[in-house]
């Protein structure tokens, strides 16, 4: 894996040459490491925006792989923490990536609203729902800020079910990706038919409706994945 001193170094490059410098080493890195296994692709290539794309999250080669797979036909904004540019070869990826940063842990209005405003553009979107790697490869509980994108009007969503990620850039003890190593791995992407979310029902509150909606979006993840990946979805 890139080492963090040459990420700095990379990192002082000019922005465009750190877009260039960082898409030759991830793709090479991809190339080298990960047989890709893509399927439902079809399905959704002809849909036209705005889009959310909703994804199980297991490594920080999620994102890389999932830019390669999207960038041409749909070219969204990766929803990504802040942190992120805080750590040399993170910053790199997310270099790469139009992307919008969000604080963690808080209600960040000023992060939604511009996401809000990105799918009225007509814009697309990928998000990790959970909000943060797994570090045990099953699903955790999403986060409720993926109702209020999903609830803008004419917004598609398209569930992602992703693994194999987990084995090929492993979450290392300490968290920080300069640490990790990647490793030679089969990785699956699996894209779901869009998901309608369901009318409210007279009879529920608007936390049992909410309730019912997050089930909804995040089960249509789950059921991309083998069932020990599926966590608390299964």
């Amino acid at each position: 894996m890139l080492s963090p001193f040459m990420a700095k170094v990379i990192g002082l490059l000019p922005e465009s040459f750190l877009v260039f410098a960082g898409k030759k080493i991830t793709d090479r890195y991809i190339k080298n490491h990960a047989t890709m296994h893509v399927k439902g692709f079809d399905r959704i290539k002809e849909l036209d925006g705005p889009i959310i794309f909703i994804c199980n999250h297991l490594s920080n080669s999620d994102g890389l792989i999932l830019n390669k797979l999207l960038k041409e036909k749909f070219d969204p904004y990766f929803i990504a923490g802040v942190k992120l540019s805080d750590d040399p070869v993170t910053k790199i990826g997310t270099a790469m990536v139009k992307n919008i940063p969000v604080k963690p842990n808080t209600a960040d209005k000023e992060a939604m609203t511009k996401m809000v405003k990105t799918l009225k553009n007509g814009e697309n979107l990928l998000i990790f729902p959970e909000g943060t790697r797994s570090r045990t490869c099953e699903m955790i509980e999403g986060k409720r800020g993926i109702l209020l994108l999903a609830k803008v009007k004419g917004a598609k969503v398209v569930p992602i079910g992703m693994h194999g990620t987990d084995k090929l850039l492993p979450i290392c003890k300490d968290g920080d990706m300069g640490g990790e190593e990647w490793h030679d791995a089969d990785v699956y992407v699996n894209f779901g038919e869009p998901v309608v979310l369901p009318k409210k029902d007279k009879e529920e509150t608007k936390h049992e409706y909410d309730d019912r909606c997050m089930e909804i979006l995040m089960k249509s993840i789950a059921k991309e994945l083998p069932e020990s990946y599926r966590g608390v979805y299964k």
